[in-house]
């Protein structure tokens, strides 16, 4: 089956409402991080107190994602995402209130966490469906779930260019507090209509206890560590463009540069599926890992909006190549059991990146300007060639062990009964 047809056939499986929903739900979470980031660095006047309450609300959700992954394992999505989706919310509103009416600094930084906790993770849950969507198309299964994933890699850095993209109106059009009242609209809607969608109901808790099986293994902590380090990228990235932009007089042009990342990751993530299956994710992550040190360097260089907005377009090209390698290598070495949890727990690692590229680059920005969060942005990516580069052989021979016919590979169609 050719990759186009995976797609259309994928999307016939799930129905246009699903895949709408399930992008929608998502926008919420990418527009708090660089909401918060402007509305309190607007009200404060303080890039390091902006990037420590957007750093709260991503660690926040990164600690708090697979807790909330681990209840709906037992309970199953639709009860956890409901209350989530509504009290993440509220949360936000709460902070809108709370920096309106000048309320402390750790006031401010505690209820973002609060909005970070309370907020699901859409993206590892709708992987989650993938696998009994396509319960029933026997041989092609392995197929259309490996298109599946490219898909909400391409999902998920099309939501962080969207996302910001609409801050950056909220901004324009009303004020940096509008446009988080706009992210917790979407989040009580989208969120709510994620949670009672009828795709909830095949991915039903067991209501036991946690499913046996080992999580925790070397070449895990290796794809967790890679996605600390992506989501470093995130936030040093998003931190320094909203100082260049503001400097340069366009606060909420911030949103819109910085969505190009997303919108170029995005357009890759789609044509992952086109690269031939011999590939392997461990090789398609190093490949990606390398182009993304080479595409960080340029932004060293960037002294206006236009030059900057060209690098972080091309800068995205390689995200979500590296992201979905990460994910497909996790889906099939992790132990069946213990996918759905791994997939959160992968993605919360990414809000820890996120939390450590704002915090420390806001702080070097307010010191020496944006320059010095991007240079954050470049060690990071450095670091992450380091690793799977390192770790290549590791990730290589799990990855052989788990396709092996003795083995119970991660595609195991029990793993249906196991997921939240």
């Amino acid at each position: 089956m050719s990759p186009l047809a995976s797609y259309r056939r994928l999307f016939e499986l799930a129905g246009p409402t699903y895949v709408v929903v399930a992008f929608l739900a998502r926008l919420p979470l990418a527009m708090s991080q660089l909401g918060t980031l402007l509305l309190v660095s607007e009200a404060t006047g303080s890039y390091g107190l902006g990037g420590l309450s957007a750093g709260a609300l991503a660690v926040a959700n990164a600690v708090g994602a697979p807790f909330a992954g681990a209840l709906a394992d037992r309970v199953g999505q639709r009860h956890v995402v409901l209350v989530q989706s509504l009290a993440g919310a509220a949360a936000l509103g709460l902070l809108v209130l709370l920096v309106h009416v000048g309320a402390s600094d750790l006031a401010v930084v505690a209820t973002a966490a609060l909005a970070g906790l309370s907020m699901p993770q859409v993206g590892p849950l709708a992987r989650v469906r993938w696998r009994p969507i396509t319960a029933r198309t026997g041989a092609q299964q392995r197929r259309l779930v490996d298109v599946a994933f490219s898909y909400e890699g391409a999902a998920d850095e099309a939501s962080f260019a969207i996302g910001p993209a609409l801050v950056g109106i909220g901004v324009v059009a009303l004020s940096p507090g509008g446009a988080l009242l706009l992210a917790a609209a979407l989040l009580a809607t989208f969120g709510t209509a994620f949670a009672l969608h009828g795709s909830a109901r095949i991915v039903r808790g067991s209501g036991a206890a946690l499913p046996t099986g080992r999580l925790v293994t070397p070449v895990l902590l290796v794809l967790i560590g890679a996605q600390v380090l992506i989501g470093t990228l995130f936030g040093a990235t998003q931190t320094g463009t909203t100082v260049l932009a503001t400097e340069a007089g366009h606060p909420g042009v911030a949103g819109l540069v910085h969505a190009t990342l997303g919108l170029g990751s995005a357009i890759a993530g789609i044509a992952t599926a086109f690269i031939p299956a011999r590939i392997g994710p461990e090789r398609r992550i190093r490949y990606a890992a390398s182009a993304l040190l080479v595409l960080s360097l340029p932004l060293l260089l960037v002294d206006s909006l236009p030059t900057l907005t060209i690098a972080v377009a091309l800068l995205g090209c390689a995200v979500a190549p590296f992201m979905i390698g990460v994910f497909t290598l996790a889906e099939r070495v992790v132990s069946p059991a213990k996918v759905a949890t791994a997939m959160t727990v992968l993605a919360s690692a990414t809000g820890i990146g996120y939390a450590l590229g704002s915090t420390v680059g806001g702080r070097l920005a307010d010191q020496h300007g944006y320059t010095a969060a991007f240079a954050v942005t470049v060690t990071a990516m450095a670091g992450a060639l380091a690793l799977v580069g390192l770790a290549q052989r590791a990730l290589h021979d799990a990855l052989e062990v788990a396709q092996s016919p003795t083995s119970t590979p991660a595609t195991s169609p029990g793993l249906a009964s196991a997921t939240r």
